[in-house]
């Protein structure tokens, strides 16, 4: 288990994590969501341990996160931030090889080839990083923090991932989901940081509700989202609506226009 106590974070004093408890069990979804600059970022930072955690604890596996080395640390948790930028002229396949870094010089051609055609990569994998659009350069990140966990281990194992399809279409953040949802079977914990509610909504088993540094709610899907506490942390009416032949959740958010009264006149 991913564990989180009491976290913690001020900057010139203002909280920007303000005591916040989690937890993240290997096979589920936790699905982080909330407004922006309520610090879900700087949370995952924390957790991931790019952020040092001053106050509060953070475990994997039982272990503190401080007790860790860089290696194997690499071992146990991936991660995927909102931004990734390089500076060398990298190819995507070498970009990809990257995410193996820390635990093999090479990894195995048929493992790289596996996770790139799994994220769709594969065919653009000799061309520039520079000159890949933003969702490909997306599907290239998320293969770079696949193959860094895609094997299957014995121990409990967990991808952290900051809005991993805002630069894709459609069917693309459907197809990334998916793939997400598949590692669940291979003893992986997955805490994503979403925008899109109805994403969530579909491939979360659970979720955290963040605002003000806060986690105002936290738990199964059904008993969070909800019209009332989505509308309490996103300051905004918010309606919840169940498909009949799906079962799944559908969220709308409230127009602050009437489209009738606004309609131009014709001549």
């Amino acid at each position: 288990m991913l564990k989180a106590r009491h976290i913690h974070f001020c900057i010139r004093k203002r909280p920007i994590v303000d005591h916040a408890d989690l937890h993240l069990e290997a096979g589920e979804i936790l699905a982080v969501l909330g407004p922006n600059g309520a610090g879900k970022s700087t949370l995952l930072k924390i957790l991931s341990g790019e952020m040092p955690c001053k106050q509060g604890e953070v475990e994997y596996n039982g272990r503190s996160l401080s007790k860790y080395s860089p290696n194997s640390l690499a071992k146990v948790r991936s991660v995927m931030p909102q931004h990734s930028q390089l500076t060398f002229p990298f190819k995507a396949g070498e970009v990809v090889v990257l995410g193996m870094a820390k635990q093999v010089a090479t990894p195995p051609q048929e493992l790289l080839e596996e996770v790139m055609k799994e994220t769709q990569c594969w065919e653009f994998r000799d061309r520039q990083y520079a000159q890949l659009s933003g969702g490909e350069k997306q599907r290239v990140q998320l293969a770079r923090v696949l193959l860094q966990i895609w094997e299957i281990k014995p121990y409990p194992r967990y991808l952290l991932l900051d809005e991993p399809t805002s630069s894709m279409d459609i069917a693309q953040q459907h197809h990334v989901l998916a793939i997400v949802s598949r590692l669940k079977r291979r003893n992986i914990g997955v805490l994503a940081i979403l925008h899109d509610l109805n994403l969530a909504a579909a491939y979360a088993d659970r979720v955290a509700l963040f605002k003000d540094g806060n986690i105002l709610y936290q738990g199964e899907m059904d008993e969070v989202m909800t019209s009332s506490k989505l509308g309490h942390a996103f300051g905004h009416p918010v309606k919840v609506t169940r498909e009949t032949d799906s079962d799944q959740l559908v969220i709308t958010a409230k127009a602050l226009i009437n489209k009738k009264q606004h309609e131009f006149k014709t001549a």
